[in-house]
């Protein structure tokens, strides 16, 4: 959040060991210029980004003010809109109670959305007290923002479906890459070649050393069948004497961007290079990519767009938002690439921005960031799309891929299967490893069509509260658990055109299961009775043949639906109820009941390795009419399973009838 993440010398640290290189104790960058004349928020588009570095109109803010003060709102917001649309980025740090301003006043006057685009902006780039503003977003955002399950208990809740035949176990978790690519050293910045068989990535293994650093090299790994083999150097002449890292490769393999550090052919201590493949076969005609591209600051961490026509890179240059920002370049038609400018006010923050790396079939851009909202560590990997040439606000890719430590240089595969990146787990980035993981849900790039529900009580119409979990049948994909808001609604971004198992858990009602197919985006009003301590529940589809006990295929995921509960409700004791109807022989009933109900036991502690103490089971036969029989209905009413759940209190179990 805004006051949790101070401005940093792990940002300079990080920056100056990590994701290639970093530079000879630059001072912080004193803002001056630069953002992106094709992005801003939703709600404004900063049209002055990288075209000035600071705008001022004392006359329109005298205007402005003096509307104000007459609480003439609806003339203020149209100046004041206006006024903020001419912003550089000298503006967002220097003039921040102006964004402030007009978020208050488009929340005023009911325009909540743009309100908390607004205050979304202060938080990221006010570098004074934000408490004010933090608590005016908190109280618009409670009912839409993202509640997460704690990764640990996410992974309880794995094992409790396990248990549960007709619940989908995930696919895994993320694996370390192993010895062939990791050592004892530094391994980051992965990259995979259009095929998917040639691993590349950034190591200080080497035994060089550079004014007492250990050297930077750019390594490589071939596949053989599912395996990488051992990583091996590329060699003279991408490797040099000096700090070489944060490599990406064109779609034909043919050109290779990089960043080269400590070099006297440099304008900045980490300057762009490209070389080329010769025909052959070996890499050469390596050249900086001119000052164009290159600052006199570090600039590093290259990626292609999916056309190959803009680069996009991170650096720490003068005029930026905060400590390193991300940056592009585009292929002009001469074939030359443009001046550098700063991908603007949503991607970048006070704090540091680094590792982008855009996929390569869609228009999605990925960064590491310290200065978004929602961050689970220090760093974490965040997704924005790119939509009507403006970036949307990024979002954190949850706590399946983001953990307590920092997470930065990544790179997914084409067809979004696999997530490859470096991780720490704390804060020392000599811990970095190369991990994979499957891709989960909230990092595909083709996550963007809305689940959304609100969960009710049947009788009341009060809202629920519990955790909301969603497991994709069809791709295999997990889906980070999710608490429900305080508002009873909870939210997901999902692949269209789907198959989905929806799971809501809570200790105030037996699990809701419900598959569904998404075909454009989906609302479910969901209604369920709250479970009340002692109450008997009858559920229809437990019923038995006549004279026979044993578990029918309808009545499983009932009962399947008790024993996730009394898993997931360790605090809670079943007591299961058998009844029959008035014919027949009263004995013969009995043990028939007592029976059925056995079997019920049975059935549900199996599922759910429970404690044969926890659930007691009686029968009652014909002894306990619910009605006199007159009709076949009342007959079958008569014929009954109660199940009673009672809340232990202490050693005992309360029957508050």
């Amino acid at each position: 959040m805004w006051l949790k993440y101070p401005l940093s010398l792990f940002c300079f640290f990080l920056i100056f060991s990590g994701y290639s290189q970093k530079y000879k104790e630059t001072p912080i960058p004193s803002l001056t210029a630069n953002s992106e004349t094709t992005q801003g928020s939703t709600a404004l588009h900063f049209k002055n980004i990288n075209k000035i570095p600071y705008y001022h109109n004392s006359k329109k803010l005298a205007r402005i003010h003096k509307l104000e003060k007459r609480k003439q709102y609806e003339l203020v917001l149209p100046l004041l809109e206006e006024y903020v649309s001419n912003f550089g980025i000298e503006n967002f740090y220097k003039d921040t109670p102006l964004l402030w301003q007009l978020g208050q006043l488009q929340e005023r006057l009911g325009h909540k959305e743009k309100a908390k685009q607004l205050y979304r902006l202060v938080l990221k780039h006010y570098r004074t007290d934000a408490t004010r503003v933090q608590s005016y977003y908190d109280s618009l955002e409670q009912n839409t923002k993202d509640y997460y399950v704690p990764l640990d208990y996410y992974y309880e809740l794995v094992e409790y479906r396990k248990s549960i035949a007709s619940y989908t176990p995930p696919q895994g978790v993320y694996l370390n890459m192993g010895t062939a690519l990791n050592s004892e050293h530094e391994d980051y910045g992965p990259t995979l070649n259009a095929e998917e068989d040639l691993f590349i990535f950034t190591s200080r293994r080497s035994p060089r050393t550079i004014n007492s650093r250990a050297n930077e090299d750019i390594y490589f790994s071939s596949k053989a069948g599912d395996n990488w083999e051992e990583a091996q150097s590329f060699g003279k002449p991408i490797n040099s004497i000096y700090n070489e890292g944060s490599a990406c490769l064109s779609r034909d393999g043919k050109t290779l961007y990089f960043a080269r550090c400590d070099s006297p052919d440099s304008f900045g201590n980490c300057d762009l290079f490209v070389a080329t493949k010769q025909k052959d076969g070996r890499w050469g005609n390596v050249k900086n990519l001119g000052k164009q591209v290159n600052s006199y600051a570090w600039d590093s961490q290259p990626t292609l767009s999916a056309q190959e026509d803009t680069l996009y890179f991170s650096s720490d240059r003068l005029g930026g938002f905060g400590l390193s920002d991300i940056y592009f370049t585009y292929k002009t038609r001469s074939g030359e690439w443009a001046p550098a400018q700063n991908a603007g006010p949503v991607i970048n923050t006070r704090q540091c921005e680094v590792s982008p790396f855009y996929h390569p079939k869609y228009q999605v851009l990925y960064f590491s960031s310290q200065g978004q909202l929602y961050n689970f560590g220090d760093f974490d990997i965040y997704k924005t799309n790119r939509v009507q040439g403006q970036w949307q606000e990024p979002k954190n890719l949850g706590p399946l891929v983001n953990g307590k430590g920092s997470e930065y240089y990544f790179t997914i595969d084409a067809f979004s299967k696999k997530l490859y990146y470096a991780r720490s787990e704390s804060d020392d980035i000599k811990n970095l490893d190369l991990f994979s993981f499957p891709l989960p849900m909230e990092a595909h790039p083709l996550a963007v069509t809305k689940l959304k529900g609100v969960l009710r009580d049947s009788v009341s119409n009060k809202v629920l509260t519990g955790i909301v979990s969603v497991v994709d049948m069809q791709n295999g994909i997990e889906v980070s658990s999710k608490y429900i808001r305080p508002d009873g609604s909870f939210e997901f971004d999902l692949i269209d055109s789907s198959r989905y198992m929806l799971i809501i858990q809570s200790p105030e009602f037996f699990t809701i299961v419900r598959e569904l197919d998404l075909d454009g985006s989906t609302s479910l009003d969901i209604m369920t009775s709250v479970i009340k301590n002692g109450i008997p529940l009858v559920f229809q589809n437990i019923e038995f043949d006549p004279g026979k006990y044993d578990i029918k295929d309808s009545m499983k995921a009932i009962l399947d639906e008790v024993a996730l509960f009394l898993s997931v409700n360790s605090n809670f004791n079943l007591e299961i109820a058998g009844h029959t109807d008035l014919s027949g022989d009263q004995n013969y009933n009995l043990a028939l009941s007592q029976l059925r109900a056995d079997k019920i036991k049975e059935y549900i502690t199996s599922k759910s390795n429970l404690s044969f103490d926890r659930v007691q089971a009686f029968g009652y036969g014909s002894t306990k009419p619910l009605k006199m029989e007159v009709t076949e209905e009342d007959k079958r009413m008569n014929r009954r399973v109660e199940f009673k759940l009672f809340k232990q209190t202490g050693s005992q179990i309360s029957k508050e009838e």
